[in-house]
């Protein structure tokens, strides 16, 4: 199909321009103008390409990509490096972020919440980027600590008392530590999110609050592989995902 086709496709659905984000959504570098297979994966790092292209794809998919507000315009150094490895080998590069940690079929929250089992009973936060549920029933925090850590394969920084029962869970995934006095807000007794600050402990321990820090790659695997998946599903594309693992 054609990479316009395509563009035009998932704006509709991830409908970008509702979002207040730092960086450009949609199409990032034009590659070929007819698709036939993408390779998906959470950020563009050279690894990612250079995977991408051995195995054959046109068109990556992910969720980081890159021209990020406040980052250095030259086109120098890693950035001259990553283009020009796209440029002559003619690869689109897709890049969605908040659009796609948002959505309610194939974002990041949602799909992270199919992964702990857990069922999303309402948005919060800034541009509803905070979901939140309940357990089936509650259950001490280090036992939730076990569940995360198998369901993610990644053990997860906790602060909190682990003999706590906890039943009310909020989430965000990646970097969104600086949502937690929003999340207080939404009445809940975790709030999970794949980074961690300094004065999130504080925040933690001043609340009776648990804070779970379960790895900004673990946390936003899963929307990049959904979408990818529907893309391939709904135009018959090869799809493959490929995981360029992240201890962060």
């Amino acid at each position: 199909m054609n990479i316009k086709e395509l563009i035009d496709y998932t704006g509709q659905i991830l409908q970008p321009e509702r979002f207040r984000d730092y960086c450009l959504n949609g199409l990032q570098v034009e590659g070929c103008r007819e698709v036939s297979s993408i390779v998906s994966g959470v950020t563009a790092s050279m690894a990612l390409l250079e995977a991408a292209h051995a195995a054959g794809a046109d068109t990556i998919l992910v969720h980081h990509g890159y021209f990020w507000r406040g980052e250095q315009e030259a086109v120098t150094g890693i950035k001259r490096k990553r283009l020009k490895f796209l440029l002559e080998r003619d690869i689109n590069l897709i890049a969605y972020h908040l659009p796609l940690d948002a959505h309610a079929e194939f974002g990041n929250n949602v799909q992270l919440a199919r992964v702990m089992g857990v069922s999303i009973e309402g948005w919060g936060g800034e541009q509803g980027l905070i979901a939140h549920g309940s357990l089936g029933e509650a259950m001490p925090l280090r036992v939730w600590q076990d569940h995360m850590t198998k369901v993610l394969q990644r053990v997860p920084m906790v602060v909190g008392d682990p003999e706590r029962p906890i039943r009310r869970i909020a989430w965000c995934t990646g970097a969104a530590q600086g949502y937690f006095e929003q999340a207080l807000m939404l009445d809940v007794d975790v709030f999970i999110s794949g980074e961690i600050s300094e004065q999130t402990v504080h925040l933690a321990g001043e609340t009776g609050v648990a804070y779970i820090a379960a790895g900004h790659h673990a946390t936003e695997r899963y929307g990049v592989q959904a979408l990818g998946r529907h893309l391939a599903e709904k135009f018959d594309l090869a799809y493959r995902y490929i995981d360029i693992d992240n201890p962060v």
